[in-house]
């Protein structure tokens, strides 16, 4: 099998394709992935851990099936990641925080991780995370901080950031990732990848996560096409997940094309009540009309309910709270302590607040399933702001006001449990790229991969100027 200039560039059907016709091997696409992250991780530190060896040894028994003409799955051969908050057997899962002890067995894969072996996709290692996906950018006390490939002096986001890196960088093809409150959709949108939270459920979880029924198991990568694909493969239910649903047999790469023409879609600018920046806004606006320009029925409106934030942060602090009950005072004391805190608000709730905030988000719920008796789709900008710097939490405008919610667009659809995308809709004057949300009704996971799609075509993914040659000469020493 020959090699193939620009490997870090081609999708997962672009190499599938390639293996079939003997043009290329799965060894040398995992070692152009490996390439890639020996070559760039040093400055954005993507990965937790790299599986050099058992990837490469992966990558050669797939390449004899291949030459046999007997691949042994629908992804066989092609490099993937985990997010370090799922189990891989194996391999340790410190989910970002000193408080977990890598020296024990690792015999268990969760159930995506799973699937997406046993179609013999081959495992790079595992990518970065905030401690236990506590906040919404991407640096740990175990791992320390991941930095936006489009400038190393700004954050990815999180807490998928390392996923969404090693996405924007070609540093593997499948990235799973996860979306508690928009871990996975804020970053695709700070780093200008296609971010998926399908809805929850289709891809089951295990073990249950501390926030609960608001936890999706979602990918990241660089083409809608590869999140089908990699949909086509972990959304399967697993005896393990209490929540799973059932399978649907859904072929989420058919169809794929339909396209968004005599679709009626809601565009909520702001949803009443939110700050958005005047760039983001206007390049959010002009993806919307480019969803008119290609037939669909598109209509300014918002989804009338008011913030949900208190819902959410309800949530959010009492599963913080059961988290690190689950720690000795030890554990606790090396855990960041912004999620100390966290926790503490939750061990103050109720539990009539925790019933009542119960009550409201089932309240959201309905009124969002009622939404969509009348709009196929909801367009909203996925984030009010473009990259910020690293070393903070959120934007220095949710530093000056702490009730400017910089979050607001995502957490509503973990609310709600709907399915929802971030689509790379362009850059600001200073290169920093924008993202548009697109979101469906329950269970209509394809409607919105489609939409994504038609857009999609008219705007392809860029990969970030700075993976020249000269990357390295010009970002800040680590």
């Amino acid at each position: 099998m020959s090699e193939i200039a620009d490997l870090s560039a081609l999708s997962a059907s672009q190499l599938l394709s390639l293996y079939r016709d003997r043009q290329l091997s799965p060894v040398a696409a995992t070692k152009a992935a490996l390439e890639r992250i020996n070559t760039y991780n040093s400055s954005v530190n993507a990965f937790a851990i790299v599986d050099e060896k058992t990837a490469l040894a992966e990558a050669q028994t797939s390449e004899v099936r291949w030459l046999n003409g007997n691949p042994r799955g629908l992804v066989d051969g092609i490099p993937f990641t985990v997010k370090d908050l799922l189990l891989t057997k194996g391999l340790p899962t410190r989910r970002g925080s000193k408080a977990i002890i890598s020296h024990q067995p690792w015999e268990e894969d969760a159930p995506a991780v799973a699937r997406l072996r046993e179609q013999r996709a081959v495992l790079l290692g595992k990518t970065t995370t905030s401690e236990f996906g506590w906040k919404g950018v991407t640096d740990s006390p175990l791992t320390g901080i991941t930095r936006n490939p489009w400038n190393t002096d700004l954050t990815p986001g999180g807490s998928s950031g390392g996923a969404a890196v090693a996405a924007a960088l070609g540093m593997g093809t499948l990235h799973l990732s996860t979306d508690g409150g928009g871990s996975s959709r804020t970053p695709a949108a700070l780093t200008g990848v296609f971010g998926f939270k399908p809805t929850f459920g289709r891809v089951s979880g295990y073990p249950s996560a501390h926030t609960g029924s608001l936890f999706h198991i979602g990918v990241l990568v660089r083409t809608v096409s590869d999140a089908a694909l990699t949909l086509n493969v972990i959304a399967h239910s697993d005896v393990r997940d209490w929540y799973a649903l059932p399978d649907d047999k859904q072929d989420y790469t058919s169809d794929l094309d339909r396209g968004v023409a005599g679709l009626k879609i809601a565009y909520s600018p702001n949803f009443g009540y939110a700050e958005v920046d005047s760039e983001v806004a206007a390049l959010v606006k002009a993806a919307v009309d480019v969803f008119a320009k290609l037939g669909a029925i598109v209509e300014e409106v918002d989804p009338g309910f008011v913030n949900p934030r208190p819902i959410f942060q309800t949530f959010w602090q009492a599963g913080a709270a059961k988290l690190l009950r689950g720690f000795s005072p030890e554990q606790q004391a090396v855990i960041e302590e912004g999620l100390q805190a966290t926790a503490k608000e939750g061990d103050r709730l109720t539990l009539v607040e925790y019933l009542n905030a119960q009550d409201a988000r089932e309240a959201l719920g309905r009124q969002m399933q009622r939404f969509h008796q009348n709009y196929d789709l909801l367009l909203t900008p996925t984030l009010p702001i473009a990259a910020f710097p690293v070393g903070q939490n959120r934007p220095q405008s949710s530093i000056d006001n702490p009730h400017r919610d910089w979050s607001l667009f995502s957490y509503p659809f973990n609310l709600t449990q709907q399915p929802a995308a971030s689509v790379p809709c362009g850059f600001t004057k200073n290169g920093l790229p924008v993202g548009i949300q697109i979101v469906a009704a329950k269970y209509k996971d394809l409607l919105v991969l489609q939409a994504a799609k038609a857009y999609e075509s008219l705007s392809p993914f860029i990969m970030p100027a700075n993976c020249h040659p000269n990357f390295t000469t010009h970002i800040p020493q680590m």
